[in-house]
């Protein structure tokens, strides 16, 4: 089989009628349909010797085999447009396949991973190192050839389901293949000579773990931050150049005062400003000056004015209008490429002879392949809530909704309301009453008076404690009581909504555990058992709670923990990196300089150890500590300049690059919150009646007809063993006199189903725009003969093909 095809456009084949209609049409139960395409130069799709059109059962194993390559073709699609890879990036042969599905698993997103973060610890062993962990260099220098070897491995499997072309013009690949080849002669280097040497390369193993497949949001942030630089760096320029016209007027209008050393020179004159940017230096920047003219306030009032009140603000507002357009390209681009891949799956599903939709048969192959764990009863629900029509066939409109409906977890609705319906009159009654006094507003309002008390007494004895020890010998009676209130209020909750019912609630959850937790710390106090009394200071977190008294308050909690874990990924891969940078030049006599502070006391000098000289990079856990406090930015010039007096003048770049940088990543950081803060608060004015906290939740019905028309379709395609749970459900029905059974399909709701709410406008205006681009791809021809044409996928480019 010879193909010829343009290396960005996805391979799908397509059978020549005069090779594939040799039959009439099958039935669609116990003959095999042909595929109205063929996906894939997966293997062999004719054999060139074999006989003509004669023997029904070859030709029946033979549209077998293809279907199972369509089902396979139409399900990486899917998962290309879910994990929104490039098409082009699509396996082309059989080889290709091969090492597609060996990288795609989880066993080999766990190697990956392990690599990475093996790399990225390494930090802690070798020179600087902290000292309870330094390894050997021969130790480090092999672990570190070993993790690189294994990325070596994982770049060739890589290569050999791209192929090399498609290889090489693959970008982040590329990038983390110039690193490794760097990486592995340091690392050579390293074992050769059995020393290290200043290796700031280090700083880019990063590249590894952020190249992972777990790290994709971490991934999706730098690439939203690169594409926020050209508006940022605009404005930057802007602010560095007032800051150097005010350096300049600093020098001539202060260097005559020979008792101001901020601007003596015109260096110190620009990073004095530079930190005055900060605020770190302000007002002692300015007292020499305004000794001696107080008029000089007027340089430093109208400099602060212009660069931090003005310039500073100005670059928030550019780079959150930039972020939110980003984001909204973002969501469409995403969109319409799962868009596409539906198409391309849905033409591999659709048969010649029923080209308007997809069967049960041919979905169920999908899912196979799509979601190999899941079970034939959720495979029936998956496509009954897909087919809207309620036809035997889902239409390509349906099957657009494959993303929303297939993480669906579906379970049978209770026919009870309540847990204990099926208990006797006395005990339905006593639960009947629990349950209405807990969903009531007034046990849920008193419950909420109990943790404000608390929270006040808590408040009012901590005042009241003196410095030692806090703890009593005593369990103080307050925590008795209060303690008492929340185990009954937990009891009663359970009871009266049911374990299950009860813990599916986040905040119950979290009632649970901080309960729990005030538990144990009661039992640390009873018995004395002191390495556990920081669980008594976990009480105050019950005012928590409160929070769920105001849809506000939610919705900052909701931001809070969607933002947390992509901060926290990137704040340690940034903070790591500018460790690498700086580690070769910390030495110990940075911290020797601040060590001791000179003190006066009445007419003596006094010399005491101070606590600035902790701030230093000689080891990667020093570092960390030392890089968040020049985050926040008080006196950071302190460490600037404690480090240049044992360097060069040269070291304050790199502080000053820092802040630079960090600028750009907490304005980053801030528009993130702003835009998912208002992004939540307009979706929740929009939609006032949306049951947002409930998630997505959809309701299907299934005869016992349909159940045993399904089992018996497994049954004919030699798949018995995977009808247990629809035979199960048979016998439910038949035990409980039952003609149907209604399942509840439910996931939590994500950030692309509040887009789509909010953009619910706009969609139809991109779908059709898309609709039309696609179009105009894709040129209109001739039809040929019938003995040579052959089915054309839409919307792609043609391109030319030869089937053996």
């Amino acid at each position: 089989m010879a193909v010829s095809m343009d290396d960005d456009v996805p391979l799908i084949l397509t059978l020549d009628d005069s090779g594939s209609s040799a039959s009439a049409p099958l039935d669609d139960l116990d003959r095999e349909e042909l595929p109205n395409e063929n996906g894939g130069s997966y293997d062999v799709i004719n054999d060139a010797s074999s006989p003509a059109a004669g023997e029904c059962c070859a030709q029946q194993s033979s549209a077998r085999h293809n279907w199972e390559m369509n089902y396979q073709e139409a399900a990486i699609y899917l998962q290309e447009g879910e994990n929104n890879d490039k098409f082009f990036t699509h396996p082309k042969n059989a080889k290709a396949l091969a090492a597609y599905l060996f990288a795609h698993n989880h066993l080999f997103y766990l190697m990956e991973l392990s690599t990475a973060l093996l790399l990225l610890l390494l930090s802690l062993c070798e020179a600087p190192a902290v000292p309870m962990l330094r390894l050997g260099i021969f130790v480090h220098a092999t672990l570190e050839l070993f993790a690189l070897i294994v990325v070596v491995f994982e770049l060739s499997m890589k290569m050999r389901w791209l192929g090399f072309q498609t290889f090489i013009r693959h970008k982040r690949t590329m990038v983390k293949t110039c690193v490794l080849f760097v990486q592995f002669i340091e690392a050579i280097v390293v074992l050769v000579r059995q020393t290290s040497h200043v290796r700031i390369t280090r700083a880019l193993r990063c590249i590894f773990l952020v190249d992972c497949r777990y790290c994709g949001a971490v991934r999706r942030n730098l690439r939203q931050i690169f594409q926020s630089l050209p508006p940022f760096i605009d404005i930057l320029l802007l602010l560095l150049f007032f800051m150097v016209i005010f350096a300049i007027l600093g020098f001539y209008l202060f260097s005559p005062n020979h008792s101001d050393p901020y601007f003596n020179t015109l260096e110190n004159s620009l990073v004095n400003l530079f930190v005055l940017l900060t605020t770190s230096n302000f007002p002692d920047v300015m007292m020499p000056s305004y000794a001696r003219n107080p008029w000089s306030c007027v340089f430093f009032i109208v400099y602060l004015s212009i660069e931090l009140y003005f310039i500073m603000n100005l670059l928030l507002a550019v780079v959150f209008d930039t972020f939110n357009d980003i984001e909204k390209r973002k969501f469409k681009s995403l969109l319409l490429h799962k868009r596409t891949a539906i198409q391309h799956a849905y033409r591999l599903l659709i048969t010649k002879q029923r080209p308007s939709g997809i069967s049960f048969k041919h979905f169920e192959g999908l899912l196979r392949f799509y979601k190999p764990r899941m079970c034939a009863r959720e495979r029936y629900l998956t496509f009954k809530a897909l087919n809207q029509s309620n036809t035997p066939l889902v239409s390509l409109k349906d099957f657009y909704n494959f993303y929303e409906v297939v993480g669906l977890k579906w379970k049978a609705k209770r026919n009870r309301e309540h847990w204990f319906d099926d208990l006797p009159r006395t005990a339905f009654l006593i639960f009947k009453g629990i349950n209405i006094l807990v969903n009531s507003r007034v046990f849920q309002y008193t419950m909420y008076t109990v943790v404000a008390v608390n929270g006040i007494w808590i408040l009012v004895e901590t005042f009241m404690l003196q410095g030692g020890n806090f703890f009593s010998r005593n369990v103080p009676w307050s925590y008795i009581v209060f303690l008492t209130i929340y185990g009954v209020e937990l009891l009663l909750k359970t009871t009266g909504l049911g374990p299950v019912e009860y813990l599916s609630s986040g905040w119950n959850l979290f009632d649970f555990s901080v309960t729990l937790f005030a538990f144990l710390g009661l039992m640390a106090l009873a018995f004395n058992m002191e390495p556990f009394y920081f669980i008594v200071v976990l009480r105050p977190l019950q005012l928590l709670r409160l929070f769920k008294l105001k849809k506000r308050y939610r919705n900052v909690l909701d931001t809070m923990f969607e933002l947390f874990p992509r901060m926290a990924r990137f704040s340690l891969l940034f903070h790591f990196s500018f460790f690498v940078l700086v580690s070769p030049t910390s030495t110990s006599t940075v911290a020797d300089s601040y060590r001791w502070v000179n003190h006066t006391v009445g007419n003596k000098t006094v010399v005491e150890e101070g606590y600035y000289y902790l701030n230093n990079f000689d080891n990667i856990l020093n570092s960390f500590v030392t890089l968040f406090e020049l985050t926040v930015v008080n006196d950071w010039y302190i460490i600037m300049e404690g480090v240049t007096s044992q360097t060069t003048h040269w070291s304050r770049l790199y502080f000053m690059i820092f802040y630079i940088v960090t600028m750009v990543v907490m304005t980053i950081i801030v528009a993130f919150i702003l835009d998912a803060f208002v992004f939540r608060m307009n979706y929740t004015r929009k939609n006032q009646d949306s049951e947002e906290d409930n998630g997505i939740v959809l309701e299907k019905e299934i005869s016992k007809e349909e159940v045993v028309g399904i089992i018996e379709l497994y049954k004919r395609s030699s798949a018995a063993t995977e009808t247990t749970q629809l035979q199960k459900l048979v016998l439910q029905m038949d035990k409980y006199g039952q003609m149907s059974t209604v399942f509840l399909g439910r996931r939590s709701r994500t950030k692309s189903d509040l887009s789509m709410k909010m953009y619910e406008e706009e969609i139809q205006e991109w779908y059709e725009e898309h609709s039309r681009k696609e179009e105009s791809q894709t040129p209109l021809q001739e039809p040929a003969p019938a003995s040579n044409s052959s089915l054309k996928p839409l919307s792609l480019r043609q391109r030319s093909q030869t089937v053996i």
